[in-house]
This record gives C-alpha cells, sequence and structure tokens, in this order.
C-alpha cells in the first residue's frame, strides 16, 4: 500500500490493534487513524458516521470489540453481542458510506462449530453447532463476517475477514474475570511465584488444544491482507469461503502444555493442578491456513519467543504500576 495513505485502526489501544499502529509504523505508514474509546463510541451511529465523513480514511482495520475469557463470555452474554453487533455494524456500514473500499475486519476462531474436522477450513462455518459458552460472542462475529461479505457481493467492496487463531502478547488483559487462558496463566504464575505457592490451578482437564499467535504477527497478516494487489484480491474473493481467510501458525498444544511452558519462561518450579468443576470449552480449534499460505504469509515469531516477549512486557507493565502506586 502507498505509505501515505490514511488507515484507520479501530481499537488501537487494544492487544492487536496496538500491535496494529507498531506493525505500521515500522513499515513507514505516515497517517495512522487513531481514536480512543473516549473520543469515539464505536456502539454510536451516528458518532461513527460523522468521523468518517470528516476524516475520509482510505483503509480500515477493525480490531475494535468487547472481548474476555470463558467465564466473561458466559456471565456478560447480552453486552457481548450487543457491544460487537453495534461496532462492527457501524463501522462497516459507515466505510462503505465513505468510498472505502479495503478494510479488514478481526473475527474470532469461536465463529467455528464446537465439533469440527481439524484442522478447520473457511467453508465450515455454519456446518455445526456453537460452543455454548461464547455463543452470543461467535454469533455477534459471524455477523461481522456475513456483512463484510454481504457489501461486497452488493455494492463491489473488497472487505476481508481475518480469523485468527488465539492471541496473546504486549498490552493483553490480565485480569483474571475477564481474560484469556494465555494471560491467565501469565498472571496466575507469576503470582504463585512471587508469594512462594508450590502449586497453581488451571480450569478443566488441560486436555483442549489451543493454536496461539503472536500479536505483532496477526497484526502483520491484517496489513498483508489490506495490501494485497487487486488481481491477488480479486482471485482470493472469487473463491467459495470468499472473504473469509483464516490467520494461524498451523501448530497446536494442550492447555497443560502451555501451562507448562509458561511456568518455564516465568522460573516457577511447582505442580499444576487441575479444577475439573470448569469447563474445558471446545476440544481443538486449529486452524487450516492454506489460503494465507497461498500468499506467501508466514507467522515468524514461534511460541517460545513469543511468550518470552509477553512476559518481558507483563513484567515492566507491572512495575511501572507498582512505580505509580508509590
Amino acid at each position: 500500500m502507498d505509505k501515505s495513505l490514511s488507515i484507520f485502526v479501530a481499537g488501537h489501544n487494544g492487544l492487536v490493534g496496538s500491535a496494529m499502529v507498531r506493525r505500521l509504523l515500522a513499515l513507514g505508514y505516515r497517517r495512522p487513524l487513531l481514536r480512543s474509546r473516549s473520543e469515539l463510541d464505536l456502539t454510536n451511529q451516528a458518532a461513527v458516521a460523522s468521523f468518517f465523513d470528516t476524516e475520509k480514511p482510505d483503509v480500515v482495520l477493525l480490531a475494535a470489540a468487547k472481548v474476555g475469557g470463558i467465564e466473561a463470555n458466559n456471565i456478560q452474554r447480552a453486552d457481548f453481542i450487543y457491544q460487537n453487533l453495534m461496532i462492527e455494524a457501524n463501522v462497516i456500514h459507515a466505510a462503505h458510506r465513505a468510498g472505502v473500499q479495503r478494510l479488514v475486519f478481526l473475527g474470532s476462531n469461536c465463529i467455528y462449530p464446537k465439533v469440527s474436522e481439524q484442522p478447520v477450513k473457511e467453508e465450515y462455518l455454519l456446518t455445526g453447532a456453537l460452543e455454548p459458552t461464547n455463543e452470543p460472542y461467535a454469533i455477534a462475529k459471524i455477523a461481522g463476517v456475513k456483512l463484510c461479505e454481504s457489501f461486497n457481493r452488493q455494492y463491489g467492496t473488497r472487505y476481508l475477514t481475518a480469523m485468527p487463531a488465539n492471541m496473546y502478547g504486549p498490552g493483553d488483559n490480565y485480569d483474571l474475570a475477564t481474560c484469556h487462558v494465555l494471560p491467565a496463566l501469565i498472571r496466575k504464575v507469576h503470582e504463585a511465584k512471587a508469594r512462594g505457592e508450590s502449586e497453581i490451578v488451571i480450569w478443566g482437564t488441560g486436555k483442549p488444544r489451543r493454536e496461539f499467535m503472536y500479536s505483532d504477527d496477526l497484526a502483520d497478516a491484517c496489513i498483508c491482507l489490506a495490501g494485497l494487489h487487486n488481481e491477488s484480491l480479486d482471485g482470493l474473493l472469487a473463491e467459495p469461503a470468499g472473504s473469509l481467510v483464516n490467520v494461524g501458525t498451523g501448530q497446536d498444544q494442550t492447555i497443560l502444555s502451555i501451562a507448562e511452558r509458561v511456568c518455564e519462561v516465568v522460573g516457577f518450579d511447582g505442580r499444576i493442578v487441575n479444577d475439573l468443576s470448569k469447563p474445558d470449552g471446545t476440544h481443538q480449534k486449529l486452524l487450516d491456513t492454506t489460503r494465507l499460505d497461498r500468499l506467501g504469509w508466514k507467522p515468524v515469531i514461534d511460541l517460545n519467543e513469543g511468550l518470552k516477549l509477553t512476559y518481558d512486557a507483563f513484567r515492566e507493565a507491572d512495575r511501572s504500576s507498582e512505580r505509580r502506586r508509590l
């Protein structure tokens, strides 16, 4: 893409949005367009429409969303479906009205059926029942996929949905009441070590398998998709899976093995205890990345390196928080 293009990163303070900004600046893009939640409420249709009418961005990277782990999704079901529906509907519709031709919407791998052949291909969408604990969030994200697809078919836009593996990285949410599994593990293990405890507790059996992708890799993939040459993009959109593109590493691990890796990175030598009263969630959701592979894109940060970078960022944020309290 032309480095002078105005690129609106919706949700730039979040895990993936902040990685998108870092990557854009590293690549030499000079005009990232940013608005915090206090400056622009993306659930407010009139405010979003006014923003697009005024700023007229060339490209949109839609990473804004209400997100959380199993417990948050299960308890705040109305909030998750409502807020995510409003955000994506307002932004995608306003982007079309403003003449934006390139948009990448960030989906979630929970949109795929709970029980599915592995690895999961894009065309498996809507072929089976969803995981009940995060069904409202998944339905909202499916609506976003269909919004992109429908605007493309009716109006000739070229909007894509990037369907990522589980994400982690600097700036993640570490609130145990709302965070995802990997940041929860990092915080639990870090605090157990600091308190001199002999064990940590993980949810469920530890047997479910998860695929994890470092946030900067995902950001790079989204920028790659937004900047596809017309011929490559036309070919992609003409395929049966259309605007939906899986983004992953092609490898997954059990939750137990992830917990063991986190313990190793943190330097905690206590034992891991399973809380069998807690749910496991979907057993496996490894993504088939054939479509993205054909475009020549590959992740560069493996899990071991990513965990070290993430834990370093977590410790620095923890130290900064401690200094502010003092």
